[in-house]
């Protein structure tokens, strides 16, 4: 029977390119660029790694379809590479892989990164694909704003909201995480932001306004995982350990019957059920400390607060208003800055929130740095609110 990969792996390196409109720098470079921070942070040589995993989505034209651009950029010495493609989930599917290998006795470290740049493509947001039975039959002419602003209609019709106080919490949304952002140098956008200014922004797709929509940006963020004994050997304290790697893809039925009411993303809450699971966590409102969530769109992270179970059904509105996912509330979302700061290079979002768990969790994230944090969670939504790939992991201290 399967046991899972509870601190079988640990990870002793990350390293994080600034986002941004890196119009100078090649995909290459940004894979450098936070390479060469995970190889330093995990104090090891390039030779010490077994295997590697490139994570990008769109990526193709700049890259490629293979790993060997990674193999290539980084002066890797004729490793196994391999090249991961799933959705807004791809640099968390690179540490699967990378992990997976480590866990297995396949090789001893290994490396995972992801990369985007977005900015290249020609799109204002992301590119729209016309191939594949997944596009064409599940969502023809979509836009992101426009479903993700139904998920909105339909949880407010749901549970009764007053439409003023979900447009408020999700302004709080935004408001908070620019906050965090505004601490962070490798955020893409460092500016805080009102609340009145995010109630009279220009509307997008009602009720999403410009500030509720995340941006398009160019990054790259590495790790570096291998297992406890050989982070202990390597002077590692505290050793960071993965507790769990949960991920859940649609079958589709979502959009084939009436079950489905549009107001929840079924495969975050069954990933997230298998990832507690694996990870031993019982009450995770009170057991996880830190929260880095897909906030692709404001109503997207409100919504996740409930899938997650950090919220009780149809309460996320109320628990955001008051504070509960502020850097100082109960469980702090975002902190820092989220896809609302950092922009959504998809193969790298992934492992960009991992980075800034694992820096919290080492006590190195200066201003943003959360008091004695012991076990953070991270969530990737790839897709639409329907026939999506969900991602949940959960890292922390090896005790």
């Amino acid at each position: 029977m399967a046991s899972g990969i509870k601190d079988k792996v640990a990870i002793i390196g990350m390293g994080c390119s600034r986002f941004g409109e890196r119009w100078g720098d090649s995909a290459e470079d940004l894979m450098v660029e936070a390479f060469t921070e995970a190889l330093g942070d995990a104090g090891i040589a390039t030779a010490d790694i077994g295997a590697a995993w490139l994570g990008t989505s769109y990526e193709e034209i700049g890259v490629g379809k293979s790993a060997i651009p990674l193999a290539a950029a980084l002066r890797l010495p004729n490793l196994p590479v391999t090249r991961v493609e799933n959705l807004c989930a791809s640099g968390s599917e690179a540490v699967r892989g990378a992990a997976y290998a480590v866990a297995a006795g396949a090789c001893d470290i290994a490396l995972a990164l992801g990369v985007e740049k977005l900015k290249d493509t020609g799109y204002g947001g992301l590119p729209v694909r016309t191939r594949g039975s997944f596009n064409d039959l599940w969502m023809p002419s979509m836009s992101a704003p426009g479903l993700f602003a139904q998920l909105a209609s339909a949880y407010a019709a749901k549970h009764g909201s007053d439409p003023r106080d979900l447009k408020r919490a999700m302004a709080h949304v935004s408001v908070k995480s620019h906050r965090n952002g505004a601490l962070n140098e490798k955020a893409h956008l460092r500016r805080a932001i009102t609340e009145e200014q995010v109630l009279n922004a220009p509307v997008v797709a009602e009720p999403l306004g410009v500030f509720d929509c995340c941006g398009v940006s160019d990054g790259a963020a590495c790790a570096i995982v291998t297992t406890p004994e050989i982070a202990a050997r390597l002077g590692k304290n505290p050793i960071v350990t993965i507790k769990a790697m949960q991920i859940a893809a649609s079958d589709g039925s979502e959009m084939s019957h009436t079950l489905w009411d549009g107001t929840t993303v079924a495969n975050t809450r069954i990933a997230a059920a298998r990832a507690f699971a694996e990870a031993g966590v019982c009450d995770p409102a009170r057991e996880i400390g830190a929260i880095e969530v897909h906030d692709c769109f404001s109503i997207t992270e409100l919504v996740t607060m409930e899938d997650l179970g950090f919220s009780k059904e149809g309460r996320a509105v109320h628990d955001i208003l008051d504070g509960r996912y502020d850097h100082d509330g109960a469980v702090p979302c975002q902190i820092d800055g989220g896809l609302k700061c950092f922009g959504h290079p998809i193969g790298a979002s992934g492992i960009r929130m991992l980075y800034e768990l694992y820096l919290q969790l080492q006590g190195r994230a200066g201003k943003r740095q959360l008091a004695d944090l012991r076990l953070g969670l991270t969530h990737n939504l790839g897709g639409a609110p329907m026939s999506n790939v969900a991602s949940v992991n959960i890292i922390g201290r090896l005790e």
